[in-house]
């Protein structure tokens, strides 16, 4: 008997970015990329842009880019980053996002780590490169886009004069899906950054995964504002999701401050956009009478995201506001909080202020400290592990076992997951405070502190105790024109957390120190109270 289904029944089809590439300029001729210059908007239509991405395919193949030579992207959010990141790949080269938030130290070395070739750097962050341009071992080729000072990179070519240079079209090469397309390291809050490479493969599973109305629905009626950083994690993926769809790509470029964005959301109408919780938590502050309405919702993730900036948002824009979870090694989207059917109106809130519901195509489970896998009941704490087909299962260059248990990655949250799959962070491994034996969030007591309206911000940090260990710390940063107590604060979280949580030591911040994705830099507070630089109220 023949078998009905043989491996030759149906195409194989790679995926790959060429086709997602193909796919937009194609179908989505017409759709547009939108920058802001911070006075002006300037506008190409995805055809246009495409044209422009052969003719830098073509300048980087002329500079001796052949597949595998890794390109790195210094830049903002902008039209020219949007064609690095569809010549590049296409052509079989690997783009290297570089995170132009990092210490210069961090910098170096992912470049060198990263073998990267060639440059591209935009022209008003030339100065941040020209401090580690002696230190760049493999860099061959630095290309600037626009105009700034560029005296401290020696020789360089204009990127402008390179796409004039090229004839239209490039012929782009077969590519194995399994291949590198990108790469971007992690933020390096301790250690040397850990790169992660993206295949072809897992950005088109993962453009294709926030096309589902199970996940974010990124549809060709979108306008698509892309604040989250082209070198975070490829923007949380929205440029390829919205090329392949045809949704408008709105690029901020540095202008991420509360008052250009509202212009630029006034001018350009988005209909989504994606941020951490400091992008939204500026906004609310400084630009309480913006217009965003033509917003159907703000995914936001990166950290915890407070329930009351999500009220905030809710009453004072008429914004909804949905919380996300994932990390560089999950590419980054894993989990979302997508309301669970039948749940009443009053009630939605309560699920969408949770870490996230684990989304299709991708495993979770937590573990314990010997390893075992403990249930989904809600109840049990352990470290969030996952696995799936845009999870990294090894760092570039860098073995680092300790990240990895039987085939899954060890995120390095604590958390625990409901029976409909929902997960819930408490908080991060290194973060936990442990108290007398016993387990105290300091996330949770950050998101509580931060719905009282004389905080700003709120972050908790573990610092030692002689009969307890270790007890939170306080560390807020007063809302503007107020002046709250620490024992007001500490009776105001009285009735939201257990007694033995409340924090017994309280200091005042101008700003939380911040990582360069816009996390909490917890171990800056832990080392400026070992250093005796705070000033702490106990009570």
């Amino acid at each position: 008997m023949t078998d009905l289904i043989t491996p030759s029944t149906m195409q194989d089809f790679p995926l790959t970015i060429q086709h997602l590439f193909g796919h937009g300029r194609t179908v989505h001729a017409d759709s547009r990329v939108v920058t802001y210059t911070g006075e002006t908007i300037r506008e190409a239509t995805f055809a246009q842009v495409a044209e422009r991405a052969d003719r830098l395919a073509g300048a980087l193949a002329r500079l001796g880019i052949r597949p595998g030579d890794r390109v790195g992207t210094f830049l903002w959010n902008n039209q020219e980053h949007m064609e690095a990141y569809l010549a590049i790949p296409c052509m079989g080269a690997v783009l290297h996002t570089l995170n132009i938030r990092l210490f210069p130290e961090q910098l170096a070395y992912v470049i060198n780590h990263g073998h990267d070739r060639v440059l591209l750097v935009d022209a008003s962050i030339a100065p941040l490169l020209a401090r580690v341009r002696d230190q760049l071992t493999t860099v061959e080729h630095i290309i600037v886009v626009g105009e700034g000072d560029t005296s401290g990179l020696g020789d360089i070519l204009d990127y402008e004069s390179l796409l004039a240079a090229e004839s239209e079209g490039f012929d782009y090469p077969e590519i194995n899906e399994r291949e590198a397309a990108a790469m971007c390291f992690t933020s390096g809050t301790t250690g040397h950054p850990k790169g992660v490479a993206y295949s072809h493969r897992s950005i088109w599973l993962h453009s294709a995964s926030t096309t589902s109305a199970q996940t974010i629905a990124i549809n060709q009626g979108d306008r698509l504002l892309v604040i989250v950083p082209m070198f975070h994690v490829m923007a949380w993926g929205m440029p390829y999701a919205g090329w392949w769809t045809g949704a408008d790509l709105i690029m901020p470029a540095q202008f991420l401050q509360a008052a250009p964005l509202a212009d630029l959301i006034a001018r350009t109408k988005p209909t989504f956009t994606g941020a951490v919780p400091t992008i939204l938590n500026d906004i609310l502050h400084n630009a309480a009478d913006a217009d965003l309405s033509s917003l159907r919702e703000i995914v936001c993730g990166g950290s915890a995201v407070p329930r009351s900036l999500m009220v905030a948002f809710d009453q004072t824009f008429g914004v909804r506001v949905t919380q996300a979870w994932g990390m560089t090694e999950t590419s980054p989207l894993a989990a979302i909080a997508s309301v669970p059917r039948g749940t009443a109106p009053e009630d939605e809130l309560d699920w969408r202020a949770r870490t996230g519901r684990v989304l299709p195509g991708v495993e979770i489970r937590i573990c314990d400290d010997a390893g075992a896998v403990l249930p989904w009941d809600g109840q049990a704490q352990g470290e969030i592990e996952i696995r799936g087909p845009w999870i990294t299962a090894s760092y570039y260059l860098d073995d680092a076992p300790e990240k990895f248990h039987d085939g899954w990655l060890r995120t390095g949250d604590v958390g625990s997951i409901e029976p409909n799959g929902f997960l819930q962070i408490s908080d991060r491994a290194k973060d936990v405070i442990k108290s007398g034996g016993e387990w105290i969030s300091s996330v949770d007591l950050e998101n509580e502190l931060m719905g009282h309206p004389a905080v700003r911000e709120a972050a908790v940090v573990g610092v030692p105790d002689e009969k307890w260990d270790e007890r939170p710390m306080a560390c807020i940063v007063a809302a503007e024109g107020t002046d709250p107590d620490p024992a007001e604060l500490r009776d105001y979280l009285a009735g939201r957390v257990a007694k033995w949580w409340l924090p017994e030591r309280w200091t005042f911040v101008d700003e939380v120190p911040k990582t360069s994705v816009g996390k909490f830099d917890k171990k800056v507070l832990r080392a400026r109270y070992a250093a005796d630089e705070l000033t702490v109220v106990e009570i």
